[in-house]
Order: structure tokens, then sequence, then C-alpha cells
């Protein structure tokens, strides 16, 4: 079973373009809890009083894409550490369900603005039906830290983040910290999950995007990756994964996705096949990015074109069907388990086949009586 008790302390996560993948940041640890009926008891912490309770054993998990059934994805005992949820439309959130269902802990990275509204929604039970486990369970957090992944360190947080009132008593909350915490609360992880994403320009061309808004779109969607791998990998156990979500853009020209985005999504693809060596070489970890298609999530449909792209492809998709998020997280799952042992530096496609196609099926000019 999954743990019964889930303390969350604190969570960030900031809108991606299109993916549906957050950018994450951090704020202060709250006294937070999520229970469903647990016992809990509260006891002195370094941001106040905590919860603590004693979590059941957990027991084996099956994630299988079709009718529950399958080679069994058993991550019974494996802890997780997810950087970009903040609502239950996402890619991040079907991934800590998928994980969750094969038995692992998860706990959460939230960007600092979006924390009360998570914290709110969770505590309200607005995310309730889609917390529902195949078992009956519901899907929990052990913990939620606040994060800002475009801050490494306390000394490049500037003067003027520190004095947003969105910011006002957020603490602990730069990516060296947020591995700092993890590591003291609940020692090594097994799985690094990157769903975070941000172009401050993304409805421009790139012809019209400016110097600061490519950069930025490369340090909260690129460079995040590599800073979470440098603090997170050294508290990894042997033979763990680090996944990141990354958008065919990277290869191919998609008209609306601007701003540096689809050179952000390049630079993470080639990264991630560096970093699975580095990281391979020197911590046992492994490292993919899956390529997944078009989804309407809120995040997306901040863009404004997102619907095209779904209409789009279940016209050209070699497959037609709307890709669900639950898909992008089995395959999640199966990439951070022991039946992916020998998959590292991969770029692996979650688009009901969209990447492969060269011609526009619902073009005009393929009419033959044009």
């Amino acid at each position: 079973r999954l743990p019964r008790n889930n303390c969350v302390a604190a969570l960030h996560y900031r809108l991606s373009p299109l993916l549906g993948t957050m950018a994450l940041s951090a704020c202060s640890a709250r006294p937070f809890t999520a229970c469903s009926g647990r016992v809990v008891r509260a006891v002195p912490g370094v941001c106040g009083l905590r919860s603590v309770a004693v979590r059941p054993q957990t027991s084996r998990r099956s994630v299988a894409a079709a009718a529950g059934t399958g080679l069994p994805i058993d991550l019974t005992g494996k802890k997780a550490f997810i950087a970009g949820v903040a609502d239950d439309q996402g890619f991040g959130w079907a991934i800590a369900k998928a994980l969750a269902e094969a038995g692992a802990e998860l706990s959460l990275g939230v960007w600092v603005p979006a924390l009360n509204i998570f914290e709110t929604s969770f505590r309200r039970g607005k995310f309730d039906e889609s917390r529902k486990l195949s078992n009956g369970g519901m899907l929990d957090f052990a913990h939620i830290y606040p994060m800002d992944a475009v801050f490494d360190t306390p000394e490049d947080v500037p003067e003027e983040v520190k004095a947003n009132k969105r910011y006002a008593g957020a603490g602990q909350f730069t990516v060296s910290e947020v591995a700092e915490r993890v590591k003291a609360d609940i020692g090594n992880i097994d799985v690094l999950v990157h769903s975070l994403a941000n172009g401050p320009e993304v409805t421009k061309p790139l012809l019209e995007t400016s110097r600061k808004g490519y950069l930025a779109a490369l340090s909260a969607s690129s460079y995040s990756y590599v800073s979470m791998l440098q603090r997170f990998a050294p508290i990894m156990n042997p033979g763990g994964a680090a996944i990141s979500l990354t958008y065919v853009a990277s290869q191919q020209v998609i008209p609306g996705y601007g701003g540096g985005m689809s050179s952000a999504k390049a630079a993470l693809e080639s990264d991630t096949k560096v970093l699975a060596y580095e990281a391979g070489r020197k911590h046992n970890v492994r490292v993919n990015t899956i390529s997944a298609g078009p989804l309407g999530s809120r995040a997306a449909k901040a863009i404004g074109f997102i619907d095209n792209m779904i209409r789009y492809s279940y016209a050209n998709a070699p497959v037609q069907k709307e890709l669900a998020a639950q898909e992008v997280g089995n395959v999640a799952a199966f990439l951070c388990s022991p039946l992916a042992s020998a998959v590292t530096g991969h770029v692996m496609y979650v688009d009901n086949g969209l990447n492969v196609m060269g011609l526009a099926m619902d073009s005009k000019t393929l009419d033959r009586g044009a």
C-alpha cells in the first residue's frame, strides 16, 4: 500500500508552455498535513510543527497501459522527488500517480506563487477524484517543498525576489537548499523527476525574442535539469533514475512555440545524453527524457493554440487518438523501474507516433481533386 500519512510541507510550480510541464520554484516549509483518516502527532520542526506518523508497509503495484495487466513495475520501497506538480492536470501529476501505483513514496517541489493554491485545493478535496488509485487508496505526498529551480543557491536570489510578497516567509527554496532538506527528511532517493519549464516570451517568434527572454527559457527549462542533477544525484541510490519532459519542437519547427523554448528543449535533449554519461559514471544513475505529445493542460492552454495541436496530432499521427497524460506517466514509471535498467541517455517519444511523420495527412494539397 501507499504511505497512509503524508506531510505536505511546501511547494511550487511554474507554468510551462504547450507540454503541460511546470517550472519549479520554492517556498518555505509550512505546517500542512494531508491525511485521510490517519493518526498523526505534531512535533517541533525547523519551520514549526510538523506531522509524524508510522507508515504502513507498502505492497507491490503493477502499472500497465492496458487493463492494468502485464509485466509488473514494482517500485515498492523506492523514494521519488518530483519537481513541477501544481495541479492534477499535467504530466507531472500523471507521473506522480503512476509512480504511486507502482509503490513509490513521493515528495514534491512546487513553485512559490502556486503553493497556497495547491495546498488549499488539496486540503479542500478538489483533487480527490484524480487522487484515486486502482487499489482504492488515494495519491498522497510525504513532503511538499517550496522550490524555485532558477536559483541554485541562496546567493543567487536577487533582492527584488526576496522582497516580493509572494516569496514572503518562503525560507529555503533554492535547488541546493531543497536537496539538503530532502536528504535530511527522507535520506537518499531513487527517482528524480524534472517536470518543469518556463518561457516568458513563448508567444513571440524567435526573431522577436529578446536575449533576456531567450536565456530565461533556457535557465528555467534546461539548465534547471543540470542544476537538479548536480545537487540530487549525490543523494540518489545507485541504480536510480532521473527523467525530464521535452517536446518535438526541439527537432522540428512548431510555429507559435517561440521565445527560445524550442532551443531550450533542444538543449535539454542534448544535455540528457551528456548527463547520462556523467551521472552514470559518477553516481550510477540513469538519465532519460520523455518527448510527449500535446496535452490540453492548464499550462499548455496559456499559449493559446494547444487545441489546434491536439486536433493536428489526431489527424496525422499513426495512432489516431488523443494522448492521455497517464500514458506518459506509465512510460515514466517504466523508465524509473528496474525493467529499464539498461536504458539511459534516451529521448523516449510518447506521442502516438506523430514524431515519425514527414507529411501532414490532412493537408489540402493531398486532395487528388485539387
